[in-house]
């Protein structure tokens, strides 16, 4: 690469970084322009985000109050969610009214409101690799965004969920990790992490593996005590100050799956302790590190006597919800359960990172500085990419945290194929580096070298109810009809009550574990039990989608239950049909007093 080039790329990265995120900004939202014209919400977290927004700026509900009261009414759902991610979607929606109607105004912001924390993504990326790799590699994890479907997924036009605000903070960790200014490294680590524990605890793991990076730091070199002493400040204040802004009424329990009392005392606990050992760092490492294992042993015991209820799952749930709905949850499955195509599809930017970030870390060993940060900064991405065999959940985290070691394989491999005398090798062999470096390999190819079965008529017909039934379309008719009390599908419901006036009672939300119970019982039970549920939610709907994916589990699982019989024409006579039009892909009654 002429060195002329280099030095622009250097110089100008930060312009020229603003540019490449809106030309992809403007790629990702004529892409997706028939979704955002359509209001398509296909998650279910994207729908309740949209429901919560607008109870705090239509309906006026208070800052604190995040209970969702169009499910489960009149009590309303407990949602373990804060206001940090409201904040840029309703000031979309605010500053879209100025100059569109109410409806286009949404429209707006569901397609901006995923970009913002895209634009922090490519920044924090493009600054671990100038501070890690070369100051020119950046654009080429930009590209590799490209071929990182489960992660920039997070971040198309209408994702407005908070998904990609934590792989934006998780990368923008990274870079405080990777960064040499060491004061700067640690406030902009401990920032990101009160941040992104102020949203919810996904990366809780990431988090924790970062603070342990700080305290082996400052074991092996005293003089990185001012990255531990501001990381401790950055952490333990933006935890506190996240708490008092962001913390709901709800939250303010000592609950285990979101930012309460309970994670709030540990952070500010391990934030002294770090700030106390920062002061300290006495010269020997050996008596370093005594300290960092006492004050670990502290936090350790800490947190087990204090909130004993928080060693177990953090969500809380019983058993029953676990097994007729957590099991199902195919994000909360290993990797290994998801067929071989979607395994290396996932893993492929995985693999390839990690075989960078082991090569980055040898081509540093000489540099003791160089070296302790990107071992720092591989750390997360080795561990994401073993979750994966935990949770498939982790894929769009373990693709992000990879990008830094992905490009430094194609630095690495590039180059030596480039400088090759023959010059198929110096042609085929780059693009080859490239591909293989980034993790482009398997999904460009695997469609060439192993052909995927067509689908089935049922899977095309599933497909078909999935995107049909949520649909503005399908919604219309049943947004006519006087508002009510409808039971559906728990991952039908959000959607219902953002699109129509009408309420619902279980999302999948899981501290309403009883609503989810029930919700599961009236479809698999008999027609009694679930005239016992309708009465007790006082619906006065019933609907169903034929073919919709969580309705295939109650005909896999319950081939006698009250679903499929109504799937059969067994309609109890306390069920009136309601008319949705012909072409309908919904089934609605109204349930008789």
């Amino acid at each position: 690469m002429p060195e002329r080039f280099v030095t622009i790329i250097d110089r100008h990265w930060r312009s020229l970084a603003i540019l490449a995120w809106a030309l992809l900004a403007a790629w990702l939202i004529y892409s997706k322009w028939n979704n955002i014209a359509g209001f398509v919400l296909s998650d279910t977290d994207d729908n309740m985000r949209m429901a919560q927004v607008r109870a705090w700026l239509n309906d006026g509900q208070g800052w604190y109050d995040l209970r969702q009261y169009k499910l489960d009414w009149p009590t309303g759902a407990n949602i373990h969610w804060s206001r940090l991610v409201d904040l840029p979607l309703a000031g979309l929606i605010l500053i879209g009214r100025l100059f569109l109607t109410g409806p286009q105004a949404e429209q707006f912001a569901i397609a901006v409101a995923p970009l913002l924390p895209l634009l922090l993504l490519i920044f924090a990326l493009s600054l671990t690799v100038r501070r890690l790799v070369h100051p020119a590699a950046w654009p080429l994890a930009i590209i590799c965004l490209f071929f990182a479907g489960s992660a920039t997924g997070q971040f198309v036009p209408t994702r407005i969920d908070h998904h990609g605000w934590q792989l934006a903070f998780l990368a923008l960790g990274i870079s405080g990790i990777a960064d040499p200014k060491r004061a700067r490294g640690g406030a902009v680590l401990g920032l990101a992490a009160a941040l992104s524990l102020s949203i919810g605890l996904e990366s809780l793991i990431y988090i924790a593996l970062g603070g342990v990076t700080m305290v082996l730091f400052w074991v092996a070199e005293r003089d990185e005590r001012r990255r531990l002493a501001t990381y401790a400040g950055s952490l333990a204040g933006g935890c506190a100050v996240g708490f008092l802004v962001f913390a709901s009424y709800a939250n303010r329990l000592p609950v285990c799956d979101a930012l309460s009392p309970v994670w709030l005392a540990d952070a500010l606990l391990g934030g002294a302790l770090m700030l106390g050992l920062a002061w300290w760092s006495p010269a020997k490492w050996q008596v370093r590190l005594g300290g960092a294992l006492v004050a670990g042993l502290i936090i350790a015991a800490f947190h087990a006597l204090a909130w004993p209820h928080c060693l177990t799952r953090l969500e809380g749930v019983s058993p029953e919800v676990t097994k007729l709905w957590l099991s199902h949850v195919r994000e909360a499955r290993p990797i290994t359960q998801h067929g071989w195509r979607i395994g290396l599809i996932i893993l492929a930017l995985p693999v390839a990172g990690l075989i960078g970030w082991g090569a980055l870390v040898w081509r540093h060993r000489i540099n003791p500085d160089l070296l302790r940060r990107s071992l720092g900064a591989a750390v997360p991405a080795f561990a994401a990419a073993g979750l994966l065999f935990w949770q498939v959940r982790v894929g769009p985290a373990s693709q992000v945290l990879a990008v830094p070691g992905a490009v430094t394989l194609v630095a690495i491999l590039a180059p030596i194929a480039f400088r090759s005398n023959n010059s198929v090798v110096r042609v085929l062999g780059t693009a080859l580096a490239v591909l293989s470096g980034l993790g482009a390999l398997v999904p460009l190819g695997i469609d060439y070298v192993a052909p995927g079965k067509p689908q089935t008529m049922r899977d095309r017909m599933i497909a078909k109810a999935n995107s049909s039934c949520p649909s503005l379309k399908a919604m219309r008719p049943v947004a006519k009809l006087p508002a009510g009390t409808i039971f559906t599908f728990a991952d039908l419901s959000p959607r219902l009550i953002t699109v129509t006036h009408h309420r619902a009672i279980a999302g999948p939300y899981h501290r309403n574990g009883q609503a989810i119970l029930d919700s599961m019982m009236l479809f698999r039970g008999s027609p009694d039990n679930a005239r016992a549920l309708l009465a007790k939610y006082h619906a006065d709907y019933l609907m169903t989608c034929p073919l919709f994916s969580q309705a295939t589990v109650y005909s896999a699982e319950t081939p006698k239950g009250f679903y499929v019989q109504l799937e059969k024409g067994q309609v109890p006579n306390w069920l009136e049909p309601v008319d949705l039009g012909p072409k309908s892909p919904l089934k609605l009654w109204k349930v008789k007093p």
